[in-house]
């Protein structure tokens, strides 16, 4: 009887839609005769509201990696997320290739200080297996109370077995934005390790501060994304006029360009963009429509490929179904969906090749360095130094341990030179 109902249900919308009443009504029959199947002849008792959802969650799960349907469970997680404070490890997840994966571990969580990495394929969480596992159900399993303990294997590139964390969970608070000046060079660094509500308005009030700079060096690696708007804020502080992206649907509603505009644009800064596998959506917005303008270099390895629009309709304030709904497009018409952004000049991440026995030096620079040595000699007075620089300012040695980072600052001179700058 309620399966006969929720047929007459669905009969009703058949005629809505494009398709022949006909050729609709005998789908709905075939899934209304499996699901009366299954109430009636599975070997386990099951009831027919656990029927329905779990149609529901399988059809939207076939559909694509960020379609879902989202019980209590799974929609509460939703919503402490959009709160942006949470218990659990700190990592971006997405279903690719039909496995778990990370997207991009966030800055100063527990899983960043473990080492997880983009691309990490997530094998089993405590020694349940993820195959076949939604996005929804991982998170769910992953989050909980602050100093809970949780086991996760992982699958990493050039690693011959898989390697396993145990990782501590902790409250996840998004700091999105901070700055830091390079030391002996008049370049700032802007790392954005996502997008909250408040990514345009911190970096606009570091560019004012710092107003006399050669150049910016704009860090979105393992960004894993965030709002749109402060996507499109944060390009058009670059990007003088044109489109900065484009979301485009099967429903015309949903079809819109997002332009820049010229006011309070800083045009003639000189401008690099890293990236890597860990940047997604958001991030990959940025990097793509500044370099679209050629208004910045963007240098790292291949972003995620992560360009699709997702809707919440809520059944209840209890359940609720994630719909794609549209994908993003960059001004020239590309997708990032599985595509990515590809950058103007790979540089794979790694130190700075250097010969530590070399002590040749310019002139001009062996006072600055004697002294550097000289305070090494003090252990004490060297991590006090070294503690308060890291703060604000990038020093020589952790450049030397960032060839992705070396290369932007190389660059940043490069295109002074060629603007005439000194």
């Amino acid at each position: 009887m309620k399966s006969f109902k929720l047929l007459l249900i669905l009969i009703s919308s058949a005629s809505i839609f494009g398709q022949t009443n006909i050729e609709r009504l005998k789908a709905i029959q075939k899934l209304n005769t499996t699901m009366e199947l299954v109430e009636n002849y599975y070997v386990d008792d099951i009831n027919f509201t656990d029927i329905v959802d779990k149609s529901i969650q399988g059809l939207l799960q076939n559909l694509d990696a960020h379609s879902s349907f989202m019980n209590e469970s799974t929609y509460d997680n939703l919503k402490i997320h959009t709160d942006g404070e949470f218990g659990g490890l700190g990592i971006q997840v997405t279903i690719r290739d039909k496995v778990l994966t990370i997207i991009s571990p966030i800055d100063d969580t527990p899983a960043f200080k473990k080492g997880l990495k983009a691309e990490d394929i997530i094998l089993k969480i405590n020694d349940k297996s993820t195959l076949n596992m939604t996005i929804d159900e991982a998170v769910s399993i992953m989050r909980g109370k602050k100093g809970t303990d949780i086991e996760l294997t992982i699958v990493r590139k050039g690693e011959v077995k898989p390697l396993v964390f145990e990782i501590t969970r902790d409250i996840i608070k998004l700091e999105s934005v901070y700055t830091k000046t390079i030391e002996d060079e008049n370049i700032l660094y802007i790392r954005v390790s996502n997008f909250d509500k408040k990514v345009t308005k911190e970096v606009k009030k570091s560019l004012e501060k710092h107003n006399k700079i050669d150049g910016v060096i704009l860090d979105l690696r393992n960004n894993p994304g965030g709002l749109l708007p402060e996507a499109i804020g944060l390009s058009d502080i670059f990007i003088a006029n044109g489109i900065i992206v484009s979301q485009k649907g099967k429903i015309k509603h949903y079809n819109q360009d997002f332009n820049a505009t010229d006011k309070g644009t800083y045009k003639d800064v000189s401008l690099v963009a890293l990236v890597n596998g860990g940047s997604a959506s958001a991030s990959e917005i940025v990097a793509g429509a500044l370099q679209d303008h050629k208004r910045a270099i963007v240098i790292g390895e291949k972003t995620f490929g992560k360009g699709s629009v997702q809707q919440v309709h809520a059944f209840s304030m209890k359940e609720a179904v994630k719909i794609t709904i549209a994908r993003y497009y960059l001004p020239s018409g590309r997708t990032i969906q599985a595509e990515g952004v590809t950058p103007d000049i790979i540089v794979h991440s790694g130190k700075v090749p250097v010969n530590e026995n070399d002590f040749t030096i310019k002139e001009s620079e062996l006072k600055k360095h004697l002294n550097s040595e000289l305070k090494k000699l003090d252990n004490t007075d060297d991590k006090k130094v070294s503690k308060e620089d890291n703060k604000t300012i990038i020093t020589q040695k952790n450049v030397l341990n960032d060839i992705q980072l070396k290369s932007a600052i190389d660059t940043i001179k490069i295109l002074n030179i060629s603007k005439g700058n000194k």
